[in-house]
């Protein structure tokens, strides 16, 4: 499909190439070859061709410092010539995709066959017409008119069945517009800085073109292939398209192939766009996948949950996502090392491990089932028999061969009550609630400035126990000024005079700032009057730059004077230098190298510093400890972040080696230490008190000295003096934490996590091993669930390993969106405390609807069961139960699953991962309902003719009229689960039911409306719906019993729950299934919690057949003493399989059937299979 419409798109493009190749000096084929190359190839064919990368320039009319004109018409052009930067996305499923979906729906199928043969027989007319000798009650079939409503049942039931399937996919439908729209927004969002007619300007990714110079920078996720025309340092992670892991070093002479889909991890520069969307290297292998997904796709529909949709349509829509997209595919096929692997692993893709929430639905899901499953066979069973006895052995009837229809008829009709008993059991409505719930909870966090990018992280938030935070832009504003400084020997504690500062000093000290930071940072003029200044950029450096300006200096002078292209050399910042230098050349041919950093590090290595006079001065290691103690502690300990700028001199001859970077950063001479404020946010403080009562712990990790880290924390409320917690550094957690021969042991995090509240000058892996730290801890008796944010391209793995990951929408670089489950689009630490409230409002919402649900099922299996064994019918007919069950299931999900989150969800403590779905206080709830519903409707079955006064329905020969008797039965039926609806909207056994009610106006309109279709259908139902119109005061008796739930629902939340000990909770995961993810993520689609219990038997019989084998094959290797190799390798394949099974979760069945050669064991794995 995406196949297709790309090569149209090529053979369009050669077209033009055409007539356009004489305006460009080269093609798009010949871009794309060039793009294949790598390394030296590249370097010498660019030669060979173009000449140096200028004449390259020349050729594609654009100019490296420049940039493109930028005028519409050009970029016009260059988007027909080379391609638009988009890869057109999947295909999204047509509605009538989604409504074939929703017809593969089992009890649904035998409904439609079971309502197709009743249709059948209906119109069929028995030869033997006026045999009276046939069953016992077809009396009232022959009247006239009657006959011919054979057919109504069937029909309607068919009917029923098109509006459960229409309304499911509509569903379906609407959620994947919605996931369409989110990830269309996302797109937008991504912009990308280019040069155009010399102005630095961001543009949305779509927007870039061939010919662009765009400016690269740490932390950038490549939206095109290009090639490196300048910069420094540049590091690129290659892993997401080549698999491997160690970051490439670019540069202009040996390798300047920069591709899309790669990230930067280090360092800044400039490239030449070269190749754009489907003809990118992304785009290449979005195409090839295009045509792979689909045969995947018809692989993947067969076994799928009803949630696997959603997933499914989140991913296609993210393939739109140009070069961010890239992180799906390829990135884990190249974890997978051999290709067979990455086949395997592409089609379980989009598959995430199943979240709690959905493992412990399912798990219900399956138990009701059987037990419905159960019930509507004994009841079909009985029918029969009981039809069979009564016919043929007490009335001594014959089998006579024209009788044979009117009997198939009875039959068919016992076997339709028996799949609507089934289809009552069954609660099809659960996944909906879920969807429902949760892409109504994902609408509404966009809201609160939560993009939400997986859905089941909404789910997982309000499970949250802990937060690891950063503290830069998060807890704090992220506007950096300077407010205290350390100039020739004095400290001052607010902006210096610039008179008082000597006039070396302060020039040393602009060109240092201005020179030694990326050209890219810049403040820029208020956009209000009476504003702040803007702040691009890194925010650090605007801090400096802020500072140079408080002085009455200007840095643009001094840029301009040296531009980029004339830097000799940069060290960028990176969290293990955790500093950053520029090399310059000056007139005089000698070298000037100025830094700036953390100065606890760069202070390390002075050797002088300026004093009052400007002038260098000897400063001692012990001069240092007490500049530490006089000026820097101070400084750290009212919050702010100190940095220390330093220059050295360098000889012109010999040159310096740059390469070897410890004799380079040495020797420095200190010019200044500053003092950068970063204010809190105003709205933290409370935020964090609010989660700490929620019973979630917040901790700060933070790159930051730790008197700083400390100071912030007090402030923000993270630590109250007088605590009993821990602040550590980096290296002091990591001797704490670690063995002699310096392995990680889990029994040593355990001392700490508990009591630490602070990190501080962590390093990204301090970070991820915390996280896993705390997520592994098996201390406490609920196992955390963490949630971390983070912003810098190193922040990748601890938000891929927490259980959900925030990443910050401005400050935050594209790597970390990419790893990231929530994307906070305003960088606030309080929106965090929003997802939390409306994770948790998932999860009671799915549980009132649960609830609601349980209640209707076990009334109705039970009055249709006990109906129908004691009168042969079915107090409610099929159509009925469909409606019931529309009521229950569609219209209950949609109205219970969109309460609004309150205040005072924040007030309890979280769930954790085992605690069961169905409290005891549901539990009671749900069989007290019960209880009353089925003393009246049982009331109303067998004593309802005598109160009412009317003709008693039990009884009724086949084709009987409705009787109103059980239409009074089937509308109480009705009201009462109207009005316990109202009663579910609580579960923790509050009396006020209608507390905040018409906060949901979702909620009242399903109310009022299901109320209204039900007059319809009893009025004027007829005889599809099996409905008799009913008088006034039966109206009245029917809607007062109703409501008598309401008052019971009082009367049982009068009952303590802890008298009640025999109530059992359902719906718990137990801790043998919490299945790690990497082996869920492995086989997904193979196994479910019902089909986990078959397998056991099965797992531990391949387990002992693999022993057996692989003793066989070591035997038979010492003898033949040939490939020790061999039998080495399998051993370690068993032994990882072994791991698999100890887990309990789907044993991989290919890898099974490859360990297992022997034809016994083979047979054995395929039965596995089957």
């Amino acid at each position: 499909m995406g196949d297709m419409t790309n090569s149209d798109f090529y053979s369009k493009n050669q077209r033009n190439e055409a007539n356009h190749a004489g305006e460009f000096g080269c093609t798009l084929q010949e871009l794309r070859s060039l793009m294949e190359l790598r390394g030296t190839e590249a370097v010498v064919k660019i030669k060979e061709t173009y000449g140096e990368t200028e004449g390259l320039c020349r050729h594609l009319k654009t100019s490296p410092t420049e940039g493109l004109a930028g005028t519409a018409a050009d970029l016009e052009k260059r988007k027909l010539i080379f391609g638009k930067n988009f890869i057109p996305p999947k295909k999204p499923k047509t509605f009538l995709q989604l409504v074939w979906e929703a017809l593969q729906d089992v009890t649904l199928i035998i409904l439609e066959i079971a309502a197709i043969i009743s249709l059948g027989l209906s119109f069929y007319q028995p030869p033997g017409e006026g045999n009276e000798g046939c069953g016992t009650a077809t009396g009232g079939a022959e009247d006239e008119g009657e006959a011919e409503a054979g057919w109504i049942e069937g029909a309607a039931i068919l009917l029923s069945v098109i509006c459960v399937v229409l309304v499911t996919a509509f569903n379906d439908w609407s959620k994947e517009k919605q996931f369409r729209g989110l990830q269309s927004r996302i797109e937008q969002e991504q912009k990308f800085t280019v040069v155009r007619g010399g102005q630095v300007i961001q543009i949305p990714v779509a927007e870039i073109v061939v010919g662009d110079i765009a400016q690269v920078k740490y932390g950038d996720l490549l939206p095109a292939d290009g090639i490196f025309i300048q910069g420094n340092d540049l590091k690129i992670d290659e892993s997401s398209l080549t698999g491997e892991s160690d970051q490439v070093r670019k540069s202009v002479d040996k390798d300047p192939m920069l591709l899309s889909g790669t990230h930067v991890m280090e360092g800044s520069g400039r490239m030449l766009v070269t190749a754009v969307g489907v003809n990118s290297q992304t785009g290449i292998i979005f195409t090839l996948l295009g045509a792979g997904g689909e045969e995947e796709e018809k692989k993947d529909k067969k076994g799928k949950m009803q949630d696997g949709n959603m997933e499914n349509s989140q991913n296609k829509a993210k393939q739109q996502d140009g070069a961010a997209a890239m992180e799906m595919q390829p990135l884990k096929s190249a974890e997978g090392g051999e290709g067979d692997d990455k086949d395997k692993k592409k089609s379980n893709m989009h598959k995430k491990e199943k979240s709690v929430l959905q493992g412990k639905l399912t798990k219900l899901a399956v138990q009701i089932g059987k037990a419905g499953l159960v019930m509507s066979a004994i009841t079909v069973i009985i029918l029969v028999l009981y039809f069979a006895i009564d016919t043929f052995v007490v009335n001594k009837k014959q089998w006579l061969p024209e009788c044979t229809p009117v009997y198939v008829q009875y039959f068919v009709k016992f076997f339709i009550i028996g799949v609507t008993v089934l289809v009552v059991a069954v609660p099809e409505g659960l996944p909906l609630a879920v969807t429902i719930s949760l892409a109504y909870s994902v609408k509404k966090m966009m809201k609160d400035n939560n993009l939400v990018r997986h859905l089941d992280a909404c789910e997982t938030m309000g499970n949250a126990t802990a937060i690891c935070s950063d503290k830069t832009g998060t807890l704090t504003t992220n506007r950096m000024t300077v407010v205290q400084a350390y100039v020739g020997d004095v400290h001052y504690k607010e902006i210096p005079d610039p008179d008082s500062v000597p006039a070396k000093t302060l020039d040393l000290l602009v060109n240092a700032i201005a020179i030694n930071s990326a050209y890219t940072t810049k403040i820029l003029p208020p956009e209000k009057e009476g504003g702040l200044p803007r702040q691009v950029g890194n925010k650090t450096e605007c801090g400096l730059l802020g500072f140079v300006l408080d002085l009455k200096q200007d840095y643009e002078p001094v840029r301009n004077l040296i531009p980029e292209e004339k830097l000799y050399k940069v060290y960028t910042f990176n969290s293990v230098r955790k500093s950053m230098s520029t090399v310059i050349k000056m007139p005089d041919g000698s070298f000037r190298m100025y830094s700036k950093g953390a100065s606890e590090i760069v202070l390390k290595k002075c050797s002088r510093i300026l004093n009052a006079a400007g002038e260098p001065r000897i400063f001692r290691p012990r001069d240092r400890d007490e500049m530490v103690k006089k000026v820097i502690e101070p400084m750290a300990c009212d919050g702010l972040r100190t940095i220390c700028v330093a220059f050295r001199d360098f000889s012109s001859s010999p040159e310096p080696d740059w390469d070897n970077e410890n004799d380079i950063l040495s020797d420095l001479t200190c010019i200044c230490v500053v003092g950068i404020e970063d204010p809190v946010r105003p709205e933290v403080p409370e935020a964090i008190r609010k989660c700490q009562r929620a019973g979630i712990t917040v901790r700060m990790v933070t790159g930051d000295n730790i008197n700083t880290a400390r100071a912030i924390a007090i402030k923000c409320g993270i630590i109250h003096p007088g605590e009993d917690f821990l602040c550590l550094e980096g290296k002091e957690f990591n001797r704490r934490i670690r063995n002699e021969k310096g392995e990680i042991e889990q029994e040593r995090i355990d001392k700490i996590w508990p009591k630490l509240r602070v990190l501080a000058r962590s390093s990204p892996t301090d970070k991820h091993t915390l996280v896993k730290g705390i997520i592994d801890s098996t201390q406490v008796e609920q196992r955390q669930v963490v949630a971390v944010t983070g912003d810098g391209t190193n922040d990748g793995p601890a938000l891929k390993k927490a259980d959900v990951g925030f990443a910050m929408g401005i400050a935050g670089t594209d790597v970390a969106k990419e790893a990231s489950d929530i994307i906070l689009t305003d960088d606030n630490f309080s929106s965090i405390v929003k997802a939390v409230m409306w994770g948790r409002n998932v999860y009671d919402s799915i549980s009132k609807f649960l609830q609601f649900q349980l209640t209707v099922n076990i009334v109705a299996v039970i009055v249709a069961f006990t109906g129908a064994c004691i009168t042969q019918d079915s107090p409610l007919k099929a159509v009925q139960m469909l409606w019931v069950n529309l009521i229950m299931d569609t219209f209950a999900s949609l109205a219970l699953a969109t309460e609004p989150p309150t205040e005072a969800l924040l007030l309890r403590k979280p769930y954790g991962r085992n605690k069961p779905l169905i409290s005891r206080t549901m539990m009671k709830n749900i069989l007290g309902h019960a209880v009353y519903q089925l003393t009246l409707i049982f009331t109303l079955l067998f004593v309802g003719e005598k109160m009412f006064k009317i003709d008693s329905g039990r009884n009724a020969p086949l084709h009987s009229p409705p009787s109103e008797h059980y239409t009074i039965i089937f509308n109480t039926f009705v009201m009462m689960q109207l009005f316990n609806e109202i009663n579910a909207r609580k579960i923790h056994g509050e009396r006020n039911v209608f507390d905040g009610i018409f906060r949901n106006p979702i909620f009242c309109t399903i109310v009022l409306g299901t109320f209204a279709i039900q007059i319809v259908i009893v009025q004027f139902g007829g005889k599809p719906f099996s409905c008799s119109p009913l008088q006034l005061d039966q109206w009245m008796w029917c809607v007062f019993i109703g409501l008598g739930e309401l008052v019971w629902g009082q009367v049982i939340a009068t009952i303590p729950t802890s008298r009640l000990k025999f109530l059992k909770e359902a719906g718990r995961l137990t801790e043998k299934e919490e299945v790690p993810e990497e082996e869920l993520n492995e086989d997904v689609e193979e196994i479910d919690h019902a089909e986990r219990e078959l397998r056991r038997g099965q797992i531990l019989w391949f387990r002992g057949l693999n022993r057996i084998q692989t003793q066989i094959e070591v035997v038979n290797t010492f003898k033949s003493g040939t490939s020790f190799q061999g039998a080495l390798r399998r051993q370690s394949s068993v032994t990882s399989q072994t791991q698999d099974v100890t887990n309990i979760s789907s044993p991989s069945h290919v890898s099974l059937s490859n360990a297992l050669s022997s034809p016994t064991s083979t047979s054995a794995a395929a039965a596995g299979q089957g």
